[in-house]
Order: structure tokens, then C-alpha cells, then sequence
């Protein structure tokens, strides 16, 4: 097994995540296998428990592992299916190693960070990289594993270490070094500084490993002289990744030039776009746009499918209810402004009561106005309380989640779910959908399949005992789980598109791949959902 170590030095959040996603598509444009890990040096066990506001999205995988964000880019970028064994946190390591001190597996001896916790970080690194996630046999040829963090924060430390080991280990033919680092520009003249880059390079080797290429970040394209001199000083090649990679790893057979066609005329095709269209964005997690990164890449491959560039409104849900009015009166003018204005409504997941009546009152806006909706698990939720309230009647219709005593609860707590630990105790991962009706929307974008797998997050779910009275009063639950009393799609026919989904379809959306019902939902907005339909498969 090759390995490509992405660190970061001098700042936090200079893209180590997407440097090491591209760095995955250029070996995999050589014609290699690549495979992917991300170490979060948290004590988290996973990212599952963690707010979006502090750490941006919670990514699913198939597994159910509910994990760091990046491990979305190396799924989209390398169209991969990863394992939450893939992300590595200093939480996982320390429980297993504790674990396995409680059975005894020591021997009685002392259990110390090295040898105990590096060797516990090697092994894991080892044995999930000959995981195949490419649907192939075998193990890939070429692991890029990303170090979280900066180099220096004390929490890397035994990793940083275990590194150290694992490149001595596997030996130099094995083990390539890329370090992310900022150039900042000073002064009026936009002077180009290396020296946080040398400093950062200096710690890197003080800690016992050394970097074999850089991967500047800086505010301006980095002029020869500076190229020059951290070429100098850090000793590492200038430019021509793939080859510096291949130099290091010993491909001999590795391609010159990398097949990169596909994501170049993808580029180019955005570049050159020039209609767009306007998505209202109803959050509550507004403030960090990482907490919807997945939703807002579904909707970007959706768009360029339909030759347009996402205009993305992001709209706060509290923003929109009446209370808003009086206390922020400008706020609550702009966004309905927004709201009436766009050309689709898209209603994310989410927890908590915050901004939930806002929520209620754009599905309402969407359904009573014929404007295209997206509702995505907490959105299909919202859909529901709103058709149950103004349809039904049902005024006080609610989620258990926000009112326990509701005496209509449209959405309720699901029976599996645990009431008092938060980790890992929702319904989780890849579940199967079964289409109860050919005829409806929602199956037609998925070219007309009996049943579709798709990922999930959420405790709380439609109340089957109030599924038929919902249904005589016009909305249609075309979706269902295998056991028939989970509601995983709704539709309501007589609206252009108004389609709510208990899962997370953006979570499996791929750039050239986009999900069908992000499609769908751009379609209908540009008033072309009907004549694509009558295009597909069997498509009426």
C-alpha cells in the first residue's frame, strides 16, 4: 500500500480537505485505485453529536457513520463509498485502546501513549486502507489520508507521531508528504511571505517527518521568486504534482498526464454559464453555510445538469415568522421579499424547535402557490404539520420534537430510538424505499425503479396512525419503508412538485450525477419537469 499524508500548517481552514480529494482525482485520472481516510484529533467519538454551527455538516454513509464533512468531498470527488471506519478520531482510538485494556489484552503492562496509542493509530490506518470502496476486489493502490488540525495543536500530537512511525514502517517508497500552508500577502505592493510556510515546514520536521511536496494557499497566484525560494528552503520540487507523487511512490508504469477530461469540460461548462436560478434556502443553520455543504453541492450538480448556476437564497426560517415582524421588521420584510421572489423553496434537515413556524409557513407559501418544494427529513416533517393545520384543520397539529403535548401529533418519536443518549441512537445510514405507485413523480427521476436506497438521519417520523386521514385529504405517501408503516416520500398531485423525503438524498448526489430529486425540483422550477419526464424510460 502507497500513502499520501495531507497536513496543515500556519492556519486552520486552508482546504486540506479539498487538496486531498484532488489530490485522490488526479492519481485516480493516472489510472490509479484510490482510497481515502480523515483523522479528526477530537475527543468525539464521531462528528454525530456535534453542532453544525461548530463543526458544519454531519455527513451519513451507508454505514450509518456519522462523520466529518470531508469524507463528503473524498465521496464526491472520487465517487467512492467510504466506511465510518474511514474517519479516525482521537475519541475511537483512546476507547478501543481502553477496551482493550479492560479485557486484559496488555499483559498487565503499564499502557502508555507510544507504544499503546500509535500503535493502536497504525493498525487502524493499515487494515482500513486494504478496505476496497471502489466496488472492486481487492485493496486500492494508493491511501490519502488527511491529518485534521494544524501542525503544532497539541491534540495531533500522537498522530503526528504514529505518522512518523507508520512512513519508517512502509519505508520511503511508500509514503509521500504533502503539506497545505498559507502565503500571506502584505503592504500595498503585495509582498508574498514563505516564512510562516518555513517555520511551519521547520515543525513538521522537528516532529520526525518531512514534506515531499507544498500546496500553497494564498490570495494571489504565487509569483516564480516566491515558488523559488520555498522550493529552496522547504526542499521540495516545484509544480507538476502527479509526477513529484509518482517520483516519491516509485509508480514507474503511472500515466504522464492525468485523464482529467471529465472535470475539466465540467469547469469549463460552469465557466461559461450564464442563466441561473433562484433557490430559497430555509434554515435554521444559516449563519455557517458548511452546515448544509452536502444540499448545497446537490443542488450545484443539479444545475449544471440544467445548463444553470445555482443562485442560492439563503433565508433564516425565524426570519420569516410573525414574531419577526415585530421585533426585526426589516429582516422579516426581506425575506419574505426573497421567498416570493424565488423560483423553487428547498427546506433542509435539522433539530430543535428554532425557526420551525417559519419552516410551517414556507411549506404553506410553496403548496398554496404552486412554487416548486424540496423538504428534506426535518422539511418533509414541516410539510406535514402545515398540510395537517390548514388542510385538516388541525390547529395545533405538531412534532412531538417540539410539542409533547400536542394533542394532534402529526410526527412522532420513533420506538427504536433511545430517549437518553444522543450518539449514534437515531435511524441511521442506507434504507431501501419502496415506490407504492408508478405513477408518481418522486419514481419517474429515479427512472422508474421499484425501490430506491438512500441514507438517513432523524428520531422523529410521520405518525402512521394519521397516515389515512392525510392521504383522503389529498396528500400521497408514494414512498414507504419494507415494512410499510414508515413514510419515506410524499407527494401532492396536484402541485407541480411538492415532494418531501424523510432522507438525505443530497448525500449521495455526484458531480455528472446529480440526485434525481434535486433534479427534479430545478426542473420544475424552470418549467421543464414535465417534458424531461416524458423523455425517460417509460415515462408518461
Amino acid at each position: 500500500m502507497k500513502y499520501v499524508l495531507v497536513t496543515g500548517g500556519v492556519v486552520s481552514g486552508l482546504g486540506k480537505g479539498v487538496t486531498a480529494s484532488s489530490i485522490g482525482v488526479v492519481l485516480k485520472g493516472c489510472g490509479l485505485r484510490v482510497t481515502s481516510i480523515k483523522i479528526d484529533p477530537y475527543l468525539n467519538t464521531d462528528a454525530g453529536t456535534m453542532s453544525p454551527f461548530e463543526h458544519g455538516e454531519v455527513f451519513v454513509l451507508d454505514d450509518g457513520g456519522e462523520v466529518d464533512l470531508d469524507l463528503g468531498n473524498y465521496e464526491r470527488f472520487l465517487d467512492v463509498t467510504l466506511t465510518r471506519e474511514n474517519n479516525i478520531t482521537t475519541g475511537k482510538i483512546y476507547q478501543s485502546v481502553i477496551d482493550k485494556e479492560r479485557r486484559g489484552d496488555y499483559l498487565g503492562k503499564t499502557v502508555q501513549v507510544v507504544p499503546h496509542i500509535t500503535d493502536a493509530i497504525k493498525n487502524w490506518i493499515v487494515s482500513v486502507s486494504l478496505i476496497p470502496v471502489d466496488g472492486k476486489d481487492g485493496p486500492a493502490d494508493v491511501c490519502v489520508i488527511e491529518l485534521g488540525g494544524t501542525v503544532g495543536d497539541i491534540e495531533s500530537m500522537p498522530f503526528i507521531e504514529a505518522l512518523r512511525q507508520l512512513s519508517f514502517t512502509v519505508g520511503q517508497d511508500n509514503f509521500c508528504l504533502i503539506h497545505v500552508s498559507l502565503i500571506p500577502v502584505l503592504g500595498v505592493v503585495g509582498e508574498q511571505k514563505t516564512k510562516p510556510t518555513q517555520h511551519s515546514v521547520r515543525e513538521l520536521r522537528a516532529l520526525g517527518l518531512t514534506p515531499h511536496l507544498l500546496a500553497c494557499r494564498s490570495a494571489q497566484p504565487l509569483l516564480e521568486n516566491t515558488k523559488e525560494k520555498l522550493s529552496q528552503f522547504c526542499h521540495v520540487p516545484n509544480q507538476n504534482a502527479h509526477v513529484a507523487i509518482s517520483k516519491q511512490l516509485n509508480f514507474l508504469s503511472i500515466a504522464t498526464h492525468p485523464d482529467l477530461h471529465e472535470w475539466t469540460e465540467r469547469a469549463e461548462t460552469y465557466d461559461n454559464l450564464t442563466n441561473s436560478v433562484k433557490i430559497a434556502m430555509v434554515g435554521k443553520y444559516i449563519g455557517l453555510q458548511d452546515s448544509y455543504l452536502s444540499v448545497l453541492k446537490a443542488l450545484l450538480h443539479a444545475c449544471i445538469a440544467c445548463s444553470l448556476k445555482p443562485s442560492v437564497e439563503w433565508i433564516a426560517a425565524s426570519d420569516l415568522e410573525d414574531e419577526s415582524a415585530k421585533l426585526t421588521p426589516q429582516a422579516h420584510a426581506a425575506a419574505w421579499e426573497t421567498l416570493r421572489s424565488s423560483a423553487c423553496v428547498l427546506v433542509p434537515g435539522g433539530f430543535g424547535d428554532r425557526g420551525v413556524q417559519g419552516m410551517i409557513l414556507a411549506a404553506k407559501y410553496a403548496r398554496e402557490n404552486d412554487v416548486p418544494y424540496l423538504g428534506i427529513c426535518l422539511g418533509m416533517q414541516i410539510s406535514v404539520i402545515e398540510f395537517a393545520r390548514s388542510v385538516l384543520g388541525l390547529e395545533r397539529a405538531n412534532s412531538a420534537e417540539f410539542d409533547p403535548d400536542t394533542p394532534d401529533p402529526v410526527v412522532i418519536f420513533m420506538p427504536e430510538g433511545s430517549r437518553t443518549h444522543m450518539g449514534n441512537t437515531m435511524r441511521l445510514g442506507s434504507r431501501r424505499t419502496l415506490f407504492q405507485t408508478p405513477d408518481c413523480i418522486a419514481s419517474k427521476l429515479y427512472q422508474n425503479s421499484a425501490y430506491v436506497d438512500e441514507r438517513h438521519r432523524h428520531r422523529f417520523e410521520v405518525n402512521p396512525d394519521l397516515i389515512g386521514k392525510l392521504e383522503e385529504a389529498g396528500l400521497r405517501f408514494v414512498g414507504k419503508d419494507e415494512t410499510g408503516k414508515r413514510m419515506e416520500i410524499l407527494e401532492l398531485p396536484t402541485h407541480p412538485y411538492y415532494v418531501g423525503v424523510q432522507f438525505h438524498p443530497e448525500f449521495k448526489s455526484r458531480p455528472g450525477r446529480p440526485s434525481a430529486l434535486f433534479l427534479g425540483l430545478i426542473l420544475a422550477a424552470i418549467g421543464q419537469l414535465e417534458a424531461s419526464l416524458s423523455k425517460l424510460p417509460n415515462g408518461n
